[in-house]
């Protein structure tokens, strides 16, 4: 445990952001699991529409420092990979 007040002060702080980060870090994951899942299915209009909510979400963590900017370029790109894939394939 901490010994100074301001020490103390830190330790409350980190622990508030603490929470605030993980908040936002099972708010970007939930939003990309939905984006799979509408990816899987094939359906073209819910995949854009949840690549906007993924985007968001994306840049909303990087805002808040919560992942790196180019951890959130990477993945950006890579999602919008992964929907042109899916959806210029032919289905037989």
């Amino acid at each position: 445990m901490p010994q100074r007040r301001t020490a103390k002060k830190d330790l409350r702080q980190s622990q508030k952001r603490h929470k605030l980060n993980l908040l936002v870090k099972r708010q970007l994951k939930t939003t990309v699991k939905l984006y799979k899942k509408a990816v899987a299915n094939n359906d073209d209009t819910s995949g854009k529409k949840a690549l906007g909510d993924v985007y968001k979400a994306l840049d909303k963590a990087a805002t808040k420092k919560v992942i790196h900017p180019n951890k959130a370029a990477r993945k950006k790109s890579r999602f919008s990979k992964l929907l042109k894939a899916k959806t210029s394939k032919p289905t037989e």
